[in-house]
């Protein structure tokens, strides 16, 4: 377990760090010392967006191909859901049904674990630091710590200018504006009086903000704001 002293220097080095290859090491660095053996530290993708450009460190070594390391990701691995799902770092355990639905989790194999880190301190932009391994472990303090590494390590990222806090397919201000209205149950007559625009415009944000993030209808795309930090209540 690492003293926070340790913890504190690791977030220090990588705020002072000149070049994302240092941050980027010392997020492997602590992964592995969990037990990591496959590395994965990503930007997440809006829906119906390419991955590309937003993947910063990618060793995952495919088992099944004599542990040949894999070159590309599936934007539609449901391997990278898992930073959607929840706010804090925890534990995965991969099961015989996670690997019939991801490559990632095939690569690595069953009966293994990930360590899953969703960076959230970066609003709207989100990521997602993985870690997978067959003896992985972590305890609630590695995975507070591992949440302070990798989210210190994304603002200087940001920083650095190695990558936007804009995602493609990122709603514009007024769109998210109007769904965190609609989110507080306003009508499309409330808003339209709140923000001093007709009730078609009111629409057109709604209609916009549905297609980007691929709902199917107005509280469908509240839902899906919300998860990809689009809007916060």
């Amino acid at each position: 377990m690492a003293d926070p002293m340790e913890m504190q220097s690791k977030a220090s080095a990588i705020a002072e760090a000149q070049t994302s290859k240092h941050v980027l090491d010392i997020v492997e660095a602590q992964l592995r010392r969990l037990g990591a053996t496959h590395i994965l530290v990503t930007g997440l993708p809006m829906p119906n967006r390419p991955i590309n450009g937003l993947v910063h460190r990618f060793r995952w070594a495919d088992d099944r191909a004599g542990g040949i390391e894999r070159a590309e990701i599936d934007v539609e691995d449901s391997a990278l859901m898992l930073g959607l799902m929840r706010n804090r770092a925890f534990l995965w355990d991969v099961t015989a049904g996670d690997i019939g639905h991801s490559e990632l989790f095939a690569s690595l194999g069953a009966d293994t674990r990930v360590v899953v880190a969703p960076v959230t301190e970066t609003h709207p932009f989100q990521a997602l630091v993985l870690g997978g391994g067959v003896h992985l472990e972590a305890s609630s303090v590695d995975l507070s710590n591992l949440e302070l590494i990798c989210n210190t390590a994304f603002r200087r990222l940001i920083e650095l200018g190695v990558l936007s806090v804009q995602r493609p397919g990122d709603l514009s201000a007024r769109e998210r504006r109007v769904l965190e209205l609609t989110a507080l149950g306003k009508t499309a007559s409330d808003i339209a009086g709140l923000l001093e625009i007709s009730q078609r415009t009111v629409h057109a944000h709604l209609q916009n903000a549905s297609a980007k993030l691929n709902a199917s209808n107005k509280t469908h795309t509240v839902v899906e704001a919300l998860r990809y930090g689009q809007i916060r209540l």
